[in-house]
């Protein structure tokens, strides 16, 4: 799949912030951090890490750990990785230990939350609500956002008891659930507003970018002005279902792209690679509507049930985010690209919750990779 581009001058704002998509845009809630769960204090010293460091020491981990792993999270202030072990096989503690992070014991592992998951894609899929897996509470957080009252928050609430104590917790949202439109480095296509996500190279060498797939879906070329003459063509885009991404092509293709995010008063951001995210993660985003905003990483794989249909795989964030932000950029301030705004609740007066479509999960999609040839 081949995504369209964009003049140099917006290419500039390789992931830059472009947020926004034509409709609404919703944020769901973010999972509190509360901890359940005791550090082991035993072995050796937990490494500082950043958060790259720490995403590159727990990808074999995950998977070593097998049915004691219980996820793990990023600890920003103290720079270590903290990982969850169900049961009391001493062993596992020191392979945790012995690897450089910390071991914390948890009641629930990734294959349990894994099913709770499913049961509530399977029973209590409603327009209106969300879940993602925290790992600081070792539970799936539930969202329901104000539209779900009567017998649909019963629903909810039933299903979410039925998972059992300590398994997943339930809470409401101020906002409404919706997919953001609008945009940083703002893209135009039939009548929509969204922004452009990061630069790319795709798997055949020409320049292109992504933005959200909800855009893609609205409108087959973009153009870097409204009424402005196209300068991409999508590719590829999905929305809803597994993934809110979508690949524009540059009809122009010797267009410069540079791999950059555009924060305003003429300061960029250096986007040098792509980057899972973590809970706990420190990030930015960038958006025409609201500027530029901090926050934190707050839930994985989270399930968005949009009333356009669900969307999954997604990242769950504190930052705020407003109506013309879908398809902006999500990144760190050492360059790596995490996520590209897909929607939320909320604005960033009151606050709210955002979602996000992971950025190496969308490369992997469409045939791609960050700037110019990954550069």
């Amino acid at each position: 799949m081949r995504h369209k581009r964009i003049p140099k001058r917006k290419a500039v704002l390789a992931g830059a912030a472009a947020m926004g998509m034509v409709a609404t845009a919703v944020l769901l809630q973010q999972a509190n951090a509360s901890q359940s769960g005791t550090e082991a204090a035993e072995g050796p010293a937990a490494k500082k890490l950043s958060a790259a460091s720490a995403a590159e020491l727990l990808e074999p981990m995950a998977s070593q750990l097998g049915d004691a792993y219980g996820g793990a999270y990023y600890d920003e202030a103290k720079q270590q990785l903290v990982v969850n072990v169900v049961g009391d096989d001493n062993a596992v503690n020191v392979q945790v230990r012995k690897a450089g992070a910390v071991a914390r014991s948890v009641d629930n592992s990734t294959g349990e939350l894994g099913t709770a998951a499913k049961t509530l894609a399977s029973r209590a899929t409603i327009a209106g609500t969300a879940w993602a897996t925290d790992p600081r509470t070792n539970q799936i957080v539930v969202t329901a956002d104000r539209t779900v009252t009567g017998e649909r928050w019963d629903k909810l609430e039933a299903t979410v008891d039925s998972l059992g104590t300590g398994m997943a917790r339930i809470q409401k949202s101020a906002g409404e659930f919706k997919p953001f439109a609008s945009g940083g480095d703002a893209i135009f296509g039939g009548g929509a507003r969204c922004s452009l996500g990061f630069n790319v190279t795709t798997d055949d060498g020409s320049p292109g970018f992504l933005t959200a797939g909800h855009c893609g879906v609205a409108a087959e070329s973009w153009s870097d002005a409204q009424d402005g003459a196209a300068i991409g063509t999508v590719q590829a885009a999905t929305f809803p279902g597994e993934g809110d991404f979508a690949l524009v092509t540059y009809d122009d293709p010797a267009t410069e792209a540079p791999s950059a995010v555009d924060t305003g008063d003429g300061q960029t951001v250096e986007i040098t690679q792509a980057a899972e995210a973590a809970v706990g993660l420190e990030v930015s985003r960038m958006g025409s509507t609201t500027g530029l905003n901090e926050g934190t990483v707050t839930g994985l794989n989270a399930t968005v049930n949009y009333a356009e249909g669900t969307v999954t795989g997604l990242i769950q964030t504190d930052v705020c985010a407003e109506p013309g932000d879908s398809g902006g950029s999500l990144f760190t301030a050492d360059g790596s690209a995490i996520g590209l705004t897909s929607g939320g609740s909320g604005d960033c007066a009151a606050g709210g919750e955002t979602f996000f479509q992971p950025v190496t999960t969308a490369l992997a999609a469409v045939g791609a990779e960050i700037g110019a040839g990954g550069n």
